[in-house]
């Protein structure tokens, strides 16, 4: 099978690993920077031309887009599906996934607890703001951050008060939510696969960081999923219609709250902390809807 990876860098882990297992499986595997490619757009034949040639001969796509360049990977990975060709998460999937405020709102509608959360338009009043949520400390996040950054955790209600004004002003979009203090700067992040949880892992912060992204340090080791957990999970990755994905919780006291849905999840610190083979998951999936 003609495989195509549509990531901007051939050399990071998770790439490597979809190359290797698909290798391994007998297939065709290229990794194709999706800035690189042309969509042609063409009565009943929509094409991508890239470098040197068309890619009229890819059977299915591995999504690895960025954040920083969402609107034209969506675009390369809408064109490949007006192509028929299979992709492990559609663009719109992706779309729905990077609109935090839209994902939470999804979710919410699904049933699923998450934290309490509130979105404003630029409020004047940010003492009100807080109060919705329980009031201080609380923690708030850019809609456009990620892996941590865009993320302040305000102690006290003055604190926060003067962070959301900064916000305010700058015209910054932010939603505020409630600090989940029995997570003790840990998270669960679950790792979906064909709408199965295929991997877990608890992520540790440093001691003083209420962040636990192993991008800033943070250590992870394997957790099994309780129940409620795995119901969490599984429910998110189908309300947001993503069969491959990172759910990302925390442990409270009424339960598991849902934090956000990652559409292109990495798989070193999942598969270090597990020992699973998610990159070998992935390209099955592929193989039994190819079939």
């Amino acid at each position: 099978m003609n495989i195509v990876i549509l990531s901007r860098n051939a050399n990071l882990y998770s790439t490597d690993r979809l190359v290797e297992e698909g290798e391994k499986r007998g297939h065709k595997i290229e990794v194709i920077d999706p800035l690189k490619c042309d969509i042609i757009i063409e009565k009943e034949k929509p094409t991508i031309y890239y470098q040197d040639r068309y890619l009229d001969y890819v059977e299915a796509i591995i999504p690895r887009i960025g954040a920083s360049v969402t609107f034209y990977g969506c675009a390369v990975v809408r064109q490949f599906e007006m192509m028929n060709v299979f992709t492990t998460v559609t663009s719109d999937a992706i779309l729905r996934s990077r609109d935090k405020l839209k994902s939470l709102q999804r979710l919410s509608k699904a049933g699923i607890g998450m934290p309490k959360t509130v979105f404003t338009n630029y409020s004047r009043d940010a003492r009100e703001v807080i109060q919705h949520v329980g009031g201080a400390p609380v923690i708030i996040k850019l809609l456009e951050g990620t892996q941590g950054l865009g993320v302040v955790l305000a102690e006290t209600k003055s604190a926060a008060e003067s962070v959301l004004e900064a916000f305010n002003g700058l015209q910054a979009r932010v939603i505020v939510q409630e600090f989940i203090k029995e997570a003790k700067g840990a998270d669960i992040r679950a790792l979906i696969v064909d709408g199965q949880v295929v991997g877990a892992m608890k992520r540790q912060g440093l001691e003083g960081e209420f962040r636990s992204n192993l991008h800033r340090g943070g250590s992870a080791n394997i957790i099994k999923l309780s129940h409620e957990e795995l119901k969490v999970a599984i429910n998110a990755a189908k309300a947001l219609k993503l069969p491959v994905c990172g759910v990302d919780m925390l442990q409270s006291a009424r339960g598991p709250l849902l934090l956000e849905v990652n559409s292109t999840p990495g798989l070193e610190g999942i598969e270090s902390a597990t020992g699973r083979n998610i990159a070998k998951s992935i390209i099955g999936f592929i193989e039994k809807n190819k079939k």
